[in-house]
């Protein structure tokens, strides 16, 4: 059983930052399939950044450049290092983790793969 609790969201201007995190317990975050998703009111869950069991970041085409994934194994925390935010990126952003997930290389950006998710933290950017 894996246990995610994600923290540091929060309210914040257009252009400014945000460094989000997850901390896991009952498993080892070494060699599991992470990732962060998102989802805004009406919308779909969407992938943000995710990780695979050798620690290589994957970002979908629509989240390159600002986003930067990053995973401190002896912390078992998982971040998300969040710049030139913008409007559209108000959303809750949940993590997710899958340690029986043969994780293709950069990780997944399914949402079904992932068995286990944080309860989420809100993240609004205003204009």
């Amino acid at each position: 059983q894996v246990q995610l609790v994600e923290s540091g969201g929060a309210s914040v201007e257009a252009g400014g930052s945000l460094k989000p995190s997850c901390v896991a317990s009952g498993h080892t975050t070494s060699g599991v399939c992470m990732g962060w998703f998102r989802q805004a009111p009406g919308n779909e869950r969407e992938a943000v950044a995710t990780i695979d069991g050798k620690g290589r970041p994957g970002y979908p085409d629509s989240m390159q450049g600002r986003f930067t994934i990053s995973l401190d194994n002896n912390k078992n925390t998982l971040y998300l290092q969040m710049t030139s935010l913008k409007p559209e990126d108000t959303a809750m952003y949940y993590c997710a983790a899958n340690p029986l997930l043969l994780c293709p290389y950069g990780g997944s950006w399914v949402r079904d793969d992932y068995g286990y998710w944080g309860q989420g933290t809100q993240v609004t950017v205003s204009s």
